[in-house]
């Protein structure tokens, strides 16, 4: 009995430290890559970490002023492929006009063909700005199953944003059409 409570007391110890960040690895924050939103404004990227925050994590969105921001939250907590996953991800709803309409419910097959294209926006534009774009979309890929394991996404998902993600990767198109096509669709250009 006393064994298995200092076994308890050390388990604990060894996830509260983790929990509180004091062994778990920090990152290099990325530059932000160049983005311009449907409209041709600038998207600006803000920096923000939480203390009770695990992920990193992106969101577009509009801030006060109706300025175009992409706001990446802890960063420091993942490695550079996952960084660039998430801005280009983020960056792909303001170029695709996402913010211009109302959002969908969470879930809803309209909120997941937006998150898809997004993803596969950010697949297309890591392989065509950097040399080592295949192991940066693996590198990504490793890190994204990672954490939505963590959070519980059911295997079907993970495996779904996986088989998007790899199969955008190997599209014959750039990045440039694929958007234009995606506006067309939703009437944003003729």
């Amino acid at each position: 009995m006393r064994s298995s409570l200092i076994i308890f007391s050390l388990l604990f110890f060894f996830i509260q430290s983790a929990w509180s960040k004091d062994i778990l690895p920090k990152y290099d924050i990325i530059l932000p890559p160049s983005c311009s939103n449907n409209r041709g404004e600038i998207v600006q990227f803000q920096n923000l970490s939480s203390k009770l925050g695990i992920f990193s994590a992106g969101v577009a969105k509009r801030n006060q002023k109706g300025k175009p921001m992409v706001y990446r939250f802890n960063y420091e907590k993942s490695p550079k492929a996952l960084q660039i996953f998430i801005d280009l991800h983020e960056c792909a709803h303001h170029q695709t006009g996402d913010l211009d309409q109302p959002h969908p419910p969470q879930n809803s097959s309209e909120h997941m063909m937006k998150e898809s294209i997004a993803d596969c926006i950010s697949a297309l534009r890591i392989r065509e700005e950097n040399k080592n774009g295949k192991s940066l979309i693996i590198d990504a890929l490793f890190e994204l199953k990672k954490t939505m394991s963590i959070l519980s996404f059911p295997i079907s998902s993970i495996k779904s944003r996986e088989l998007n993600i790899k199969n955008c990767f190997k599209k014959n198109i750039s990045s440039k059409l694929f958007i234009l096509g995606v506006l067309k669709k939703k009437h944003y250009i003729k």
